[in-house]
Order: C-alpha cells, then structure tokens, then sequence
C-alpha cells in the first residue's frame, strides 16, 4: 500500500522542501483513495460539482470545454506528477464548466474537499506546496492570458517545446493545436518550419 502513494509523498516532500513523518504519510494514506480510470473515461464532465481533487500517479488527462458549434477547447494537458481538478467547482462547490478525460488508462489517488481541509492542510509539508501549486497556477493563468492575446502561433508553439517538450510526444497534434488555439494545419506549417 505505501509504494502506491511513493509518488506523491515525493512530490510533496519536492516541492515543500520538507520532510513527511511516518504518521504524517499514514493520514495521506487513509484519507487518499486509489481511482482508476480508463482511457476515454471522465474524471469530471460539465455541470458536475467537482467533488475530488486527483493527483496522478500513471496516465494523462485534459481539461476541455465544447462550444456551441461542438468545437473542442483544450485548456489544459495532465501527466504523471500533476493535480486533477476544476479549482473553482472544487473549492466553491459551483458546477463546474469543464471536462476533464482520461488520455490513456490512468492511475489516481483522490481526495474530497473536506478532508483536504480536516486533515491534509494541517500538515505543513502539505500547506507549503499548496502554497507553490498556487503561485505556479497563477502564474501559468497569467502568461497563458498573455500568450493567447498577444503571441503569434510560433510564439506559443516554441514556448511549449520550451515548458513541455514530452508534450509533443505524449500528446497527438490534433490535441496539442486544440491546446495552443491554432488549426492542426497551422500547427503542422509551424512545425515543418520549426524543423528547418
């Protein structure tokens, strides 16, 4: 039981720049609970209150929304070593405007709200990376605003191979052009070009 839960307490243990105790890791372990999906299945589908927050231990997953003309949008591609959620349904309850789909067979540990909040947030190792998932988040909301408004396709492309580089392997390009707000045709001249 404990290997499954190896990846998290490392990344929380990462990204807090602290150490979980044996009792700490024995609260993620009765509070967390194992979730698999499979692939095409969803964690979270539009109108639902967003229940759980996941960490994923094996898989990928994206966060989408269909416009009226039944348009996908891709705000988001997961991985392994990433959190699972709509925050705004998560933390207010509020249905939730997304879709988040499993990529390919997945591996989750899951927790609800309330028990983050009873029994997880106390933990300082805990504390201290959500305080870092926080500003990351922020700080990847603002530069994606500023991306999508003021950066030409390339521009964004190059900034993915940058920050995501395994995305372009993970990921097909039908995806990765969703992602980035361009055709697949204008993301396949990007990369031809990008190539020469």
């Amino acid at each position: 039981m404990m290997s499954d839960f190896t990846p998290l307490f490392d990344y929380v243990e990462r990204l807090s720049g602290k150490v979980l105790s044996a009792d700490e890791k024995q609260v993620f372990i009765r509070h967390f609970k194992s979730k698999k999906l499979k692939k095409r299945q969803y964690f979270l589908q539009e109108g639902d209150v967003c229940k759980y927050t996941g960490f994923i231990v094996k898989g990928s997953a994206r966060t989408f929304t269909v416009d009226e003309k039944g348009h996908e949008h891709i705000l988001k591609l997961s991985v392994e070593n990433w959190w699972l959620n709509d925050f705004e349904s998560f933390y207010q309850l509020t249905p939730s405007r997304f879709n988040i789909q499993a990529l390919e067979d997945m591996e989750l540990l899951q927790i609800t709200n309330a028990l983050v909040d009873e029994f997880i947030k106390p933990i300082p190792a805990f504390a201290a990376m959500q305080n870092i998932i926080n500003q990351n988040y922020t700080i990847a909301a603002q530069k994606r605003m500023q991306s999508a408004i003021s950066q030409s396709g390339e521009e964004r492309f190059q900034e993915l191979v940058n920050e995501y580089p395994h995305f372009l392997q993970r990921f097909p390009q039908n995806m990765i052009a969703s992602y980035l707000g361009l055709s697949p045709e204008t993301l396949s001249r990007i990369r031809k070009n990008a190539l020469k």
